[in-house]
């Protein structure tokens, strides 16, 4: 795995706190970029989903009917 310098700044109150806790600033860092990342993706496709349903001419609870009945016929 690749990794990247990142270069932030923050309150010294903050960073000498965690240290004093043992908190693994890095592995926090990533942890609330991966998840920021997932939110992000998300919105991004509840988006796309929204646009390409409304572009169709069809509501959300059409599509659900269209769904299930689909599952259904398998």
């Amino acid at each position: 795995m690749s990794t990247t310098v990142l270069s932030i700044r923050i309150r010294r109150e903050l960073k000498e706190e965690a240290e004093r806790l043992g908190i693994d600033i890095r592995t926090v860092v990533e942890r609330a970029l991966e998840e920021e990342i997932r939110k992000a993706k998300l919105a991004r496709f509840k988006n796309l989903v929204e646009e390409a349903l409304n572009s169709m001419n069809i509501t959300v609870d059409e599509w659900v009917r269209v769904v299930k009945e689909t599952r259904l016929e398998r």
